[in-house]
């Protein structure tokens, strides 16, 4: 992966998501490198300072792009800003008091940029033990009853940025998406307090079993697919070890055990608190204990239907032998894939280079329309 900031992977990691994201409408080139000429490596406070100046900036310009009715210009722009307040929230630690208000204006600009879409976004609630989990319906163009994929993001992620990448790719091949925001994500753990459970598989049922009920009208309800990236990895295999209706399963970057991943990370790690958040740990200690429950072992095994691994050799979040050990632990059908380090897309979930992931989009499209 290349590193805007040499021998800084963090941030450069953040720079290179944008820069990707930013083919499918999630940021500018030249805004995104005014950002990160306008961080200090290592200054999470920089960080946070700089994308929320840029988001807030952009934000204001799409208000004035709609009052003046133009809408095609305000919907791009709210999108943009929608990713760096988006980025700009990341390393927030749930503590501040600037995190909540970061999203909820992330949030605001994609939901501003809904109704200005042509084929218009659904935003949905599924019920979920006496609150719900937000996320939105995504339905490609003239295509009646298309198979539908459902998605979860990873950690803390926000099902709005699935917009960037995955919901265009899908949608561009004849599938719709439903992104999501399970527990522990998005608005479902920072508005509705839903704690991220090792158990997924029963978010992912109640998702599948609502869509089976109210999306008669949308979609085949008898072709849909489980996909998540990221900390998703293990999520999306632990919804299809559970949950055999699912056609087929998309692992997009691999976690074998997430405790396995946190045991030897600092307690100051940045993404520490937010690990802590999301599990409902009063501690790290308390964390690491919780996560211990977070793997694999006798679960992957279970996963019946055709599954997909991608994942990337030069993975520094969730190291390749993850992906290794699924491999050898799946008993279905399955195609696994290891983008080589020496390339671009060898990244964690291929954030350097998302064409590394159109052999997944059309596995997901072969296997859906079979």
């Amino acid at each position: 992966m290349w590193h805007y900031f040499p021998g800084q992977y963090m941030p450069s990691y953040q720079v290179n998501r944008a820069l990707t994201q930013a083919h499918y409408g999630g940021g500018e080139f030249a805004e995104i490198l005014e950002v990160a000429a306008e961080i200090t490596p290592g200054d999470n406070e920089s960080f946070h300072v700089a994308w929320d100046k840029m988001g807030n900036k952009v934000f204001d310009l799409a208000e004035s792009f709609l009052s003046a009715g133009n809408n095609i210009s305000a919907r791009r722009t709210y999108l943009r800003a929608f990713n760096y307040l988006r980025t700009s929230e990341f390393f927030l630690k749930p503590s501040d008091d600037r995190k909540l208000p970061s999203y909820l204006k992330a949030r605001a600009a994609f939901i501003k940029a809904v109704p200005l879409f042509d084929n218009k976004p659904k935003p949905v609630q599924v019920p979920f033990e006496g609150s719900f989990l937000p996320g939105y319906l995504f339905l490609p163009d003239g295509v009646k009853n298309p198979p539908l994929m459902i998605m979860f993001g990873g950690l803390d992620s926000l099902s709005e940025e699935l917009y960037f990448g995955p919901c265009q790719h899908l949608n561009e091949r004849g599938i719709a998406l439903l992104a999501m925001d399970g527990p522990g994500q998005g608005a479902s753990l920072r508005l509705n307090h839903i704690h991220t459970r090792y158990d997924f598989n029963v978010a992912g049922t109640a998702v599948l079993d609502w869509s089976i009920e109210n999306l008669k009208e949308e979609v085949d309800t008898e072709n849909i697919g489980i996909m998540a990236v990221s900390m998703g990895g293990y999520m999306a295999a632990r919804c299809a070890a559970f949950e055999p209706r699912f056609k087929i399963c998309a692992v997009w970057g691999a976690v074998w055990s997430y405790y396995e991943i946190w045991k030897n990370r600092p307690d100051n790690h940045p993404l520490a608190e937010i690990v802590m958040h999301i599990v409902g740990a009063k501690d790290m200690a308390d964390a690491r204990e919780r996560l211990k429950q977070f793997t694999l072992d006798d679960v992957a095994n279970k996963i019946s239907m055709p599954t997909y691994v991608l994942h990337g050799e030069d993975d520094r979040q969730n190291f390749v032998e993850n992906a290794y050990r699924l491999s050898d632990a799946l008993t279905c059908e399955k195609v696994v894939e290891i983008i080589p380090k020496e390339s671009s897309g060898s990244a964690h979930c291929q954030i350097d280079d998302f064409t590394k992931t159109f052999n997944m989009y059309d596995w997901i499209a072969k296997k859906m329309k079979l």
